[in-house]
Formats: C-alpha cells, structure tokens, sequence
C-alpha cells in the first residue's frame, strides 16, 4: 500500500517469555510410540511446560517487564489500554488482566479487560489496540497486548507433542520500531465449527482433520477477503516474508503449499523454495516451543525478525486463526531497526537457558500443574519435587511466581 496519509501505528516493541523448562519432543514422541514419520512432518523439536508456580498470569508479566523496564516513568504513564489475550482462561468473571495490571504496576487510568477467541485471540487484542491508539488523544498513548497461554497436556496423541506455553507482549504505538501495520489491508473469513476446544477445565480437545482443513479453508478466503480490500495481490510477490499462526511447523507448510497450488499451480521444487525463502525463517523459535495459542502467529514473527534479511524493508503477510473458527490475513512492514530491536531481547538464550526435563519430570508435571487450574479454591504451589530447578532457573531473577491460592484469589511472588 501507498497511502502516505496514513497514521503510523503498529508494534513498537516485542517480548516472549518462553518458560523455564522445556521437554525434547523426539523423547516424548518415542516414550508415547508415536510414528516416526508422522511426528516428523510435525517439525518440532521443543516444547516449553509450565512448572508449579508458572501459570498465565506469571507468563504475561514476565514477558510484559522486560518491555515496560525499558520505559521512562512517563512512557509507562502513557499505557492507558492493557488487553491480555489467552484461552487458558482462570475464573469466568475476574479478567486475569485485573492481575496482570496490578503486578506491572501500571496506573489506574487505564482500561484493562481480557479477551478469548481460541488461537485468534492475540490477533484480535493487537487489532482493538491499534484501532484506538490510531485513535486515542493523547498522541503519544500506548497500549500493551499480552497473549498468553499454558496447554493442558492431551497424552498419547499426535497433539501432545506441540503442546506448549508461552506469553508474548507487545507494545503498540503511534511510533512502531517493530512492524508497522498497513490500514485497511486485512482480510477476514470465520464461521461456526467445533474443531478444538476446552469445555472444561482440565480438557483440551477437538478434531484434529477438521482443524487441519478449516485451517487450510480459511487462509485461503481471508487471503481472497485481502485481496478484494487491499487490489489485486500476487500471493508470491507481494510479500516478503510470510508468518502464519504456528500450532505446530507441518502445518504452516501445508497451508503454504496449498496456497500456492491453487493460486500460482507451481511444481513442488519451487513450493519448496518458496517455502525456505519466506516462511520457514518463522518457524524458528515455534518448532522450539510449541504451540501458545494466542500468541503462535507472535512467536512465529519473532522467528521471523530473528531470521530473516531486513537490510532494506520488508513487506510481512500474516495469517491468524482461532479454532471455532475466525481468521485473518493482514500485512505490516518491517526493517533493520526492527529486527535490531527484536534480537535485542535475546530470546535464543532464554531458550538456551530452560531447564531440560526427563519424562519421569515431565509426567509429574501433568499431574502438579491441576492444582493451579481454573476452579482452584485453595492451594499452595509444591515446589518440593523441582526445589532445584527453582534455586537455579528462578532465585533472583525477578520473575513472577504463582505462591498460592486463598479463596480462588491467586498470590504472586517475585523469585
């Protein structure tokens, strides 16, 4: 787009906390008696699990204070919207944001709410924000976003393995370092279908083929919806790069491949081209995480500003979907300052840095983690089992750490 009227308004800056622990998916895909080759067309490799005392809320803060860290005093005033995006819901009522805002320490002339959409949730707070602070007066008003999700373990399943936990923060503003999005160039496609859900809260469940081609359906209409928005739009020219919403890398390939037989009819060679070229520089940090969720398209962006060539700047297509189903293709623009500013987080040494489980750890944790679920009344976090792991991963390094529960009121700790 060339519209130069426009108001500048994107993602100023980005932040992921990936946990701090991580299980080897080949050693649970073995212990399980997964397919060999079926688990590989997964492309992973990693996934982050929670540990007691990590839960949404801890994710959230702990990847929104490195951003707010780097704020004067009155840069952090001017946050005047916190929308915290998730599925991994903890009361019906009480938005989890309440906790979240409180343990920023943000002011109280900000509005705070939560939203849900399954995986599109993320995409749908970042578009709220930037509509407002297009917006909002002041000028120099800022929002931040926070997906964050934890997974509840479906054992024995192909799904299993790309479960995992992550939160990622974003800062929107007027002045975006990061990615600038394009107004009105977005294209969306959604209707009713129950591919996955969480009816309860210990279930995590769905239809895994149905999800796989409502997945393929829609980014092929929201694309068309893009399309009939922003003019006509050659899918292999346009864009840059590409970051697709990531439950797991097989799955962003296909859609990519899909895409590119209906609309360009190439051979397989340059599908697979194309693919290295523009997609997969996304897939980097997500094949070491997993699946979060709300914010896997913003894990996926992240991979990508990691990766890619921003010597000159750079057209992104993005695509998100949220089971249920909802969807969105949109586009930004990206350069070197972007991704200077985003390896400045260091997130390959934060995934260096997890604490790696054994199975006999990780089957543990299925079961410690219930205790910390939605519903919970009473609870103190056991950290008994993983005393060690909590002296060397947590002690001193201010981050945020579920205590205990006391009437269904959740108590925080700094480590």
């Amino acid at each position: 787009m060339s519209d130069s009227s426009f108001i500048p308004v994107g993602i100023d800056a980005l932040n992921v906390y990936p946990g701090r622990a991580v299980l080897d998916v080949n050693r649970l895909a073995q212990a399980r008696g997964l397919d060999t080759q079926r688990f590989q067309n997964l492309l992973l490799h990693q996934k982050t699990v929670a540990l007691p005392g990590e839960d949404p809320v801890s994710f959230a803060v702990n990847a929104a204070q490195p951003l707010l860290n780097r704020l004067t005093p009155t840069e952090r005033e001017r946050i005047e919207l916190l929308i915290v995006a998730t599925e991994s819901g903890l009361d019906f009522g009480k938005a989890m944001s309440t906790y979240v805002h409180h343990y920023l320490q943000l002011n109280r002339h900000c509005r705070n709410f939560e939203v849900k959409h399954a995986c599109y949730g993320g995409t749908a707070a970042l578009q709220m924000a930037v509509a407002w602070v297009r917006s909002a007066a002041p000028i120099d008003a800022k929002a931040l976003v926070i997906t964050t999700d934890v997974a509840r373990p479906i054992p024995h399943t192909y799904a299993e393995p790309s479960q995992g936990a992550a939160a990622v923060a974003m800062l929107v503003s007027r002045h975006p370092r990061l990615l600038t999005l394009e107004p009105g160039a977005n294209g969306y496609y959604g209707y009713e279908v129950m591919d996955s859900c969480r009816p309860t809260a210990e279930i995590e469940t769905g239809d895994a083929d149905l999800s796989l081609l409502t997945y393929l359906d829609c980014i092929e209409h929201s694309f068309q919806h893009y399309g009939e928005r922003v003019g006509p739009v050659d899918f292999q020219e346009y864009f840059d790069y590409l970051a697709f919403h990531t439950p797991f890398g097989g799955m962003a390939k296909g859609a990519h491949r899909t895409l590119l037989r209906k609309l360009k009819r190439l051979p397989p060679p340059a599908i697979e081209e194309d693919f290295r070229r523009r997609l997969e520089p996304s897939l980097s940090f997500c094949r070491e995480v997993g699946n979060i969720y709300s914010g896997s398209l913003y894990l996926a962006l992240a991979g990508l500003l990691e990766q890619g060539d921003f010597a000159a700047p750079r057209r992104i297509g993005l695509f998100s979907y949220g089971s249920g189903c909802c969807s969105e293709f949109f586009s930004g623009l990206a350069d070197q300052e972007a991704q200077s500013l985003a390896r400045s987080f260091a997130l390959p040494t934060c995934l260096a840095e997890r604490y790696a489980l054994s199975m006999a750890e990780y089957e543990d944790l299925i079961v410690l983690n219930r205790s910390a679920q939605f519903g919970v009344q009473d609870a103190v976090m056991d950290e008994r089992r993983f005393a060690d792991v909590y002296r060397s991963h947590f002690a001193g390094r201010g981050l945020l750490m579920l205590d205990r529960i006391v009437n269904f009121q959740r108590q925080y700790r700094w480590s």
